[in-house]
């Protein structure tokens, strides 16, 4: 479970949309406010995940060969694949000249609560999906396991953390390097895509058909 998760939280705090979109909040007129507010929405989401699969199972792993237990490896298998399919087409497709989407840049101007909606809205939820399958397995009675959820939500919101002390501690610097990283992501999204996709994903499908197996 702990390297599912840490592999997982990692492909979530990489994902190039959020940090595309959280990037445009923190350079926006009350940035640091809207950064927090849209962390704080993040976070909600992936505690309120954790817990709610937390109810379902009381806190102990289901059995092996048990229908939960059978049905979190089916769903990790689904979501690998999906995500091998995935990656594979945007492969295929090629590396495309990419230009800022028109709507992503309405960002600047939104409100404070609309920016912790926000963090709702482009929560990569397949990836998500995927934590909740591997936390099916926790067992609450062990205290290296509460450190692993933590260590999870913590890596899942990473980069956007980076990001705002830097733009609170760093403003004036601030806002020329993200505006600069955020060109580059823009660039260079889809080759960063087909990496997270296609790595994550097989690890997930190839885990699951062993454990299936």
């Amino acid at each position: 479970m702990t390297l599912d998760l840490i592999l997982i939280g990692l492909a979530i705090t990489l994902e190039p949309f959020p940090i595309m979109g959280f990037i445009l909040l923190l350079t926006a007129h009350r940035g640091i406010i809207k950064g927090l507010a849209f962390i704080l929405g993040w976070l909600a989401c992936l505690v309120l995940v954790i817990a709610g699969v937390l109810l379902f199972t009381n806190g102990s792993p289901p059995s092996l060969n048990s229908s939960p237990s059978t049905a979190s490896l089916a769903v990790k298998l689904a979501i690998g694949l999906g995500l091998i399919a995935y990656g594979v087409h945007k492969q295929r497709k090629g590396p495309r000249p990419r230009e800022e989407p028109a709507w992503l840049g309405r960002l600047r101007h939104i409100s404070v609560w609309s920016a912790a909606g926000m963090a709702v809205l482009l929560q990569p939820w397949g990836l998500v999906a995927a934590g909740a399958a591997t936390v099916m397995g926790a067992n609450l009675s062990h205290t290296i396991t509460w450190l692993v959820l933590v260590l999870y939500c913590v890596l899942a919101t990473a980069s956007l953390l980076v990001m705002e002390l830097y733009a609170t501690f760093k403003p004036a610097r601030a806002e020329t390097r993200l505006q600069s990283l955020l060109t580059w992501i823009t660039g260079h999204q889809d080759q960063a895509v087909v990496i997270l996709s296609l790595g994550l994903g097989f690890w997930l499908a190839g885990k699951s058909i062993y454990q299936l197996a």
